[in-house]
């Protein structure tokens, strides 16, 4: 039985949607597509198998942890200056010079990613305040020369890495630099020959530095629309000429010439991500709000939330940088430690279903998602039937074996139910975050693209999967980040648009349906429309507010 829900209507909801810092590329470039270029799939090799890294925010603006003469930072710690708005000579003087982590620790850190289970990590070697966390040659304006500390944590960081086997790559901040105009409330040199001299001096000379010294296997960018474009392209071309094999992410030159996409900050949601684009792409989320250490921010997600993350990550094919701010004294934070803790004893049981993993063929499933190497199903269950029957919507070819990770001499029923299969689980879960079940096909298996409702479990859903009707604009109708305040759709404001979700279900089934929408301060009106067409809620005012529209039970 297939079933379509529609949501319709006019609902004004609230747009603070901005754009992936990316810069569009549309005129003719001497760059080579990276789609286009025979090398990228070897540069991506490692990366592709990794599928989990640390990002590192630490800078001199971490030993002050969100907190500026007793005022707290609201927003990104590392955007200390910024937001506070500290003149270049005083923060020199108060934030820079006194910069001493003398609990530092780059073996420390490297073995606490490597049991995380985290192949590889990233680092801020710079950020937009433009103090250099390594010994440049270029501009003093560094923690080597000009800080109290005195040493160089990217070369002890290097040689930890190289230990224990993890790669390394940097963070550089190629179009913000905050310590050229001196002053933080017009952070960024006017017009297009300051910017490019600024990249001339200090950016290329320090890409240099960064490449010879420390071979870095990953170059991250960010924030490129505070260059023109050509300048950004530029900087693309040089690190391409400076080291062939660096992987380079989407936030230098925009998308189509960086090797991979990276998501908007602090992402929740993951759509399909089946665009051509998509194929290669990286989230990263933060531990709390901040990316670098705020003391006062305690809003740090469970390690459940990242672990499951990271599987919704790599079902879809991509990889998790997850993001940590160590402390001003150089260790990391205890909140953050327990959860790199909870993930690295989750992954000495399920390694192997996550790194070297491709795109599931499977539809998202009401209990969770899945992951695939080879022949080898990967079934992250996150929600455990009631009844101890997992069915997987939409599995199709023969099966040879299921057995969870946990319990791998123990082999589970499996029964063929049309395109679907059941699974015979035990009454309690191994893991609360995400048991994971081993398919052994016989065959790659393949899967079928409509979504099962499940009648043992609630059934999310997700805008990020709705097919939307009406016009998608830029700034109108359209989805939104995927982050805390934007994992919906927003610009809902013309009576077309709408969403649309193609089901089906194996039994007859009754079903609550659950709408919950905002609309804050604009005039509209909302119906839901399910089968047949026919209305099930009355029309509904919609100024102002979170609205439930329930469909049953009522």
């Amino acid at each position: 039985m297939r079933l379509i829900f529609t949501l319709t209507g006019i609902l004004a909801l609230l747009a603070n949607f901005s754009l992936l810092a990316q810069t569009n590329t549309n005129e003719p470039s001497k760059l080579i597509p990276s789609a286009l270029d025979p090398k990228k799939d070897t540069r991506l090799a490692w990366w592709r198998e990794a599928k989990f890294g640390m990002f590192i925010h630490w800078g001199v603006y971490s030993a002050f942890g969100g907190e500026w003469k007793g005022q707290k930072v609201e927003g990104y710690a590392e955007h200390l200056q910024r937001i506070m708005k500290i003149k270049r000579e005083e923060y020199l003087e108060k934030v820079v010079k006194p910069f001493n982590p003398t609990e530092f620790s780059a073996d420390a850190w490297v073995k606490t990613a490597k049991e995380t289970g985290m192949q590889y990590i990233v680092i801020t070697s710079m950020h937009h305040d433009g103090v250099a966390m390594f010994d440049s040659k270029t501009d003093d304006y560094n923690v080597v020369k000009t800080s109290k500390f005195g040493r160089d944590p990217l070369k002890e960081l290097k040689a930890a890495c190289d230990k224990y086997g993890v790669k390394l790559g940097f963070y550089y901040s190629h179009a913000q630099d905050w310590s050229i105009s001196g002053d933080p409330r017009y952070p960024e040199p006017n017009g297009p020959e300051r910017r490019k001299a600024v990249v001339e001096k200090k950016v290329f000379p320090q890409i240099k530095e960064l490449i010879e010294n420390y071979h870095p296997a990953l170059f991250w960018g960010d924030t490129p629309h505070h260059n023109p474009k050509e300048l950004n392209e530029a900087i693309l071309a040089y690190l391409r000429e400076q080291d062939p094999s660096l992987i380079i992410n989407g936030r230098v030159a925009g998308a189509i010439y960086g090797d991979y996409l990276s998501t908007p900050d602090r992402p929740l949601e993951f759509g399909p991500m089946t665009k051509p684009e998509e194929q290669d792409w990286e989230a990263i989320p933060t531990t709390n709000e901040s990316y670098g250490y705020h003391s006062l921010d305690k809003s740090h997600k469970s390690p459940t939330h990242f672990i499951r993350l990271l599987a919704k990550a790599a079902a879809k094919g991509g990889n998790l940088l997850l993001n940590i701010g160590p402390m001003g004294n150089g260790k990391m934070a205890p909140e953050d430690l327990a959860i790199l803790h909870s993930i690295g004893k989750w992954w000495e049981v399920n390694e192997e279903s996550i790194r070297g993993t491709i795109r599931t063929p499977l539809m998202r499933q009401s209990w969770g998602d899945s992951t695939l190497k080879g022949k080898n199903l990967y079934l992250h269950v996150f929600e455990w039937p009631s009844d101890g029957k997992l069915v997987v919507g939409g599995l199709k070819g023969e099966i040879e074996r299921a057995t969870l990770l946990a319990d791998r001499e123990t082999k589970l029923t499996v029964k063929r139910k049309g395109i679907d299969v059941e699974i015979e689980l035990p009454q309690k879960a191994p893991d609360e975050s995400d048991s994971v079940i081993l398919v052994d096909c016989k065959a790659v298996p393949q899967g079928d693209p409509v979504f099962l409702l499940q009648n043992n479990m609630p059934n999310r859903l997700s805008v990020f999967f709705a097919d939307l009707l009406g016009t998608q604009k830029k700034d109108g109708w359209r989805l939104g980040r995927g982050t805390a305040n934007s994992a919906n759709v927003t610009g809902w404001n013309q009576k077309e648009c709408g969403m649309k979700w193609v089901t089906r279900l194996n039994q007859k089934t009754e079903f609550d349906v659950i709408v919950r929408y905002d609309a804050p301060g604009a005039d509209g009106k909302a119906k839901v429309e399910t089968m047949g067409g026919t209305v099930m809620t009355k029309s509904e005012d919609t100024f102002g507010g979170t609205f439930t529209i329930q469909i049953g039970n009522q």
